[in-house]
């Protein structure tokens, strides 16, 4: 049986949720023990503590160390959480006493990225003492790195999550897919492209699993067409940039947002092919456990301010 919560908010303290990081991060006691500035019985009895006051063994002895089980995952999770939320406090009150600046780790998928730039420019701006992290990455790690408290907000799509329900989320867009190709490709000069068009050429993918993979393969089988095997998967944008300056013959399928962002640069066009299928909607993901800092509630709010621009300039480029 479990202990109570009073019972494990009394008896456990900061410096046990170090060692708990630190023994994950290194699989010794006597390391762990020096990262955490602790002589290894000192060590020992930490840890011994812990499982003392969680009511339960968190790691198992093997012949590489120490190793956590399934519950000394878990705890070692929320120890993570802890120790960030405790950074994030000294940086806020730093901030506060300074009257500048702040903290931020923001994540995005690929698609999101010149919406949340354009945001995030505007926020430094404003706030120019701010420091930021930037993480580019899929929609699923994203998550996981929200999980673990190593990201403060992340803008992506949960629906790639088992528990979806667990974050506080609010619309932010819903993306548009476009195909790309160089400028010297073939059909970069066409008036009317169709997919058949492009469908044997190489292609720049994301993976499998991924929402935009998927809807791409549903268009591909919508036209009766074969989808191609000669792939680059990747959910880089500079990859994918790199990939078709160096290589003329590639296609990608990219938001729109990033499709037009990177013909600005007169190296890439987006073709006139027209997508029967449209890309779910991308999400501003938070914490569901955690409150928005002054920082976090500023750049909701630049994000907000460019969302709206962003749809009052596509109102007017659409004939009615």
């Amino acid at each position: 049986m479990l202990p109570s919560l009073d019972s494990m908010a009394a008896r456990l303290r900061l410096r046990h949720f170090r060692l708990l990081i630190a023994l994950e991060d290194h699989g010794s006691i006597q390391k762990a023990a020096d990262a955490v500035a602790l002589t290894q019985p000192g060590a020992t009895k930490a840890l011994q503590e812990i499982e003392a006051a969680m009511g339960e063994q968190l790691f198992v002895r093997n012949y590489r160390g120490l190793e956590p089980n399934e519950l000394g995952h878990c705890v070692i999770r929320y120890a993570r959480m802890v120790m960030m939320d405790m950074q994030h406090l000294r940086d806020e009150m730093k901030a506060v006493l300074e009257g500048v600046g702040g903290r931020l780790s923001i994540g995005m998928i690929m698609g999101a990225v010149p919406l949340a730039m354009q945001s995030l420019s505007r926020l430094l701006h404003k706030q120019p003492q701010l420091s930021v992290q930037v993480h580019e990455d899929t929609s699923a790690r994203l998550l996981h790195l929200i999980d673990d408290g190593r990201l403060d907000i992340a803008i992506c799509r949960t629906s790639v999550s088992h528990r979806p329900e667990q974050y506080h989320t609010l619309k932010v867009k819903d993306e548009q897919l476009c195909i790309a190709v160089s400028v010297q490709h073939p059909c970069a000069k066409l008036s009317a492209v169709t997919l058949e068009d492009v469908a044997d050429y190489p292609w720049i993918v994301c993976s499998a699993n991924m929402p935009m993979r998927r809807l791409l393969e549903r268009e591909f089988n919508e036209y009766g067409l074969q989808f191609p095997t000669n792939l680059v998967e990747t959910t880089s944008a500079f990859a994918t940039m790199s990939l078709m300056r160096h290589s003329h013959q590639m296609v990608a399928l990219l938001s729109t947002d990033v499709g037009n962002f990177f013909s600005q640069s007169a190296a890439v066009r987006v073709l006139p092919v027209t997508l029967r299928t449209r890309s779910e909607p991308y999400m501003l993901v938070t914490r569901w456990d955690r409150q928005p800092s002054p920082v976090m509630r500023m750049f909701i709010e630049q994000l907000s301010d460019a969302k709206l621009e962003s749809q009052a300039s596509m109102s007017v480029s659409i004939p009615a």
